[in-house]
């Protein structure tokens, strides 16, 4: 029988690698929905529009009509969001209205179809941890400690509404930070890559000991998909990663790795570091009480074909 899944945001990071792993299903009657308001963050060269499965849409989720012509469908995945801390803080109302006013409106469209949904969340609406913390589990309260994860967190309770409410058919995944090709520039390890091969001092908040967890896009997709299809789904999964490191390790890690395979970047200065961001959270790190095999079986952290993917990128912009 056919199956229709509708992914919202779809062109950007993590959404591309969930219509990726969509259509690795060689299963001729799946039809894959991309709606995605090309936004920050989206980019058409990160899917395959060629594949006659998938569908893309230009759409804003925060336009009560953006579901218009669509057709029927039996999956959501909800993964467009405003994602980027320093804009929120210089544009909240932008979060609000694509991650709060959105989320609901893609939750009418689940319930109008009676459709099973996964909701994409991070971990960062539990807030932060002190360094000897123990990791937050789904149990953990919400503490937002910026306007962009308020806003993340303003979502997932208008998901845990209308499941109490609506009996919405819908699950929450709360992911560590992601790592991989196809992240937007403004992210951290595209950021540092992008100024060692443009000879530009990497910029480095406070004093660099922040600590994040790290796992593959890719995992993560598998992950997301995985809890989509469970039968006895229940409403919130934590999706932790594979390493953790300071910022200052992680970069430590890139530089290392990047000029060992391209000597030609090496230099005798590398980092700047530069006032803190307002209200920077100190620790992230998670545990979850569910067993997803995505999550057990993920890669072990790896940033040789991530620094491939943007030195290419990088080298061929250059060039033209």
């Amino acid at each position: 029988m056919s199956k229709t899944y509708l992914v919202t945001g779809g062109c950007g990071f993590i959404g591309s690698y969930v219509i990726e792993e969509l259509l690795k299903d060689k299963n001729k009657d799946i039809k894959v929905i991309n709606i995605d308001k090309m936004g920050i963050g989206s980019n058409i060269r990160n899917i395959d529009i060629q594949d006659p499965r998938l569908k893309h849409m230009v759409r804003d989720i925060s336009s009560p009509h953006f579901a218009e012509y669509i057709g029927k469908v039996d999956y959501i995945i909800h993964l467009a969001a405003e994602s980027h801390v320093d804009r929120s803080i210089s544009a909240p109302l932008e979060f609000v209205n694509s991650n709060v006013v959105g989320t609901a409106n893609v939750l009418t469209l689940c319930n109008q179809d009676g459709a099973r949904m996964v909701h994409v969340s991070t971990d960062e609406v539990y807030g932060h941890l002190q360094l000897e913390d123990p990791p937050f589990t789904e149990d953990h309260p919400l503490k937002p400690r910026s306007p962009y994860s308020a806003s993340k967190a303003s979502s997932d309770l208008m998901v845990q509404s209308y499941v109490t409410t609506f009996g919405t058919n819908a699950s929450i995944t709360r992911c560590c930070n992601n790592y991989g090709p196809r992240q937007h520039r403004e992210k951290l390890i595209p950021t540092v890559i992008r100024s060692l091969v443009n000879g530009q001092n990497i910029p480095v908040y406070g004093n660099g000991e922040n600590i994040r967890e790290w796992i593959h896009a890719r995992d993560h997709a598998k992950a997301i998909l995985e809890v989509l299809h469970k039968e006895d789904a229940t409403d919130l999964y934590n999706i932790p990663g594979s390493a953790s490191y300071t910022n200052l390790e992680l970069i430590d890690i890139i530089i290392d790795r990047l000029t060992s395979k391209y000597p030609e970047y090496k230099r005798d200065s590398y980092i700047e570091f530069v006032s803190d961001r307002a209200g920077h959270d100190f620790k992230y790190e998670i545990t979850t009480k569910h067993s997803l095999d995505a999550v057990k079986n993920q890669q072990q952290f790896d940033l040789e074909e991530t620094i491939d993917y943007y030195v290419s990128a990088l080298k061929e912009i250059l060039e033209n």
